[in-house]
């Protein structure tokens, strides 16, 4: 057993040595948008018909390094509550706690797909610059309300509800085995996109590389999952600030 809480210990120490690096990449490659000069920094082509493969990397790169550094600190009591079951219930929780949390994580990455393709149309489309900052106040607005109006669905609901109650969702969902362990992290994974990825979009609303709005959507999926509140009252009152939010810069267009 020691060796277990020995090999588990690894596990998070790797998981939080992932989201330091994840916010440090991220702050210094904001920081070196900002201070090269444009002649020396890469940046994405304005015309969609001249992306080449390097420019889908290097987009796809950053975000699912985003991806892990948003994402990843939301699941920490998902992530804890697995471990304290696993322990009862699993042979090898170390490696069950690893897998589970490789499956929640990969399926965030692999979501990163879907936000490089929008980020290479609205690059085409000359809605965002080539600092990749929104240059289409209707857009960003349109973002805002869409967010905020996801955040009344019954879908978001039920999603935020699985990722608000970490015991409940072991308890319903468990399986056993390794494999059981990877489907529980995927299923998990499934719900948190199904909660989170319209806020996501709010990056090309307020710059893909900001900084600060990196910072402070993760806090608000933090404050989703981890205050204790019923789903519905707390994803209303972000879904109305969102909702003024794109009200605000639509009537200031």
């Amino acid at each position: 057993m020691r060796i277990g809480f020995k090999s588990q210990g690894a596990i998070w120490a790797l998981l939080m040595a992932a989201i330091v690096i994840a916010w440090s990449t991220l702050y210094f490659q904001s920081r070196r948008l900002e201070a090269l000069p444009m002649q020396d920094m890469w940046m994405p082509p304005n015309q969609a018909s001249t992306w080449r493969l390097g420019d889908f990397a290097y987009v796809y790169a950053m975000w699912a390094v985003m991806m892990a550094a948003m994402m990843l600190p939301s699941a920490l009591p998902m992530l804890n509550a697995y471990v304290k079951v696993s322990r009862r219930m699993n042979a090898r929780p170390a490696q069950a706690l690893a897998l589970f949390a490789a499956a929640y994580l990969g399926l965030w990455i692999l979501f990163g797909i879907l936000p490089t393709l929008l980020q290479w149309r609205l690059h085409g489309l000359v809605w965002l610059s080539p600092m990749m900052e929104n240059q289409n106040r209707g857009f960003a607005a349109g973002v805002f309300l869409l967010a905020g109006g996801y955040q009344f669905m019954p879908l978001k609901n039920a999603c935020l509800t699985h990722c608000k109650t970490p015991m409940g969702f072991l308890l319903n969902e468990w399986q056993g085995g390794l494999a059981g362990a990877f489907r529980m992290g995927l299923k998990h994974g499934f719900h948190c996109i199904g909660c989170c990825w319209a806020q996501m979009l709010i990056m090309f609303a307020v710059g893909v590389m900001n900084f600060g709005g990196m910072a402070l959507l993760t806090l608000i999926v933090c404050i989703e999952k981890w205050v204790p509140l019923q789903a519905r009252p707390i994803a209303a009152t972000i879904g109305f600030a969102f909702l003024l939010w794109g009200a605000g810069i639509f009537l200031c267009n």
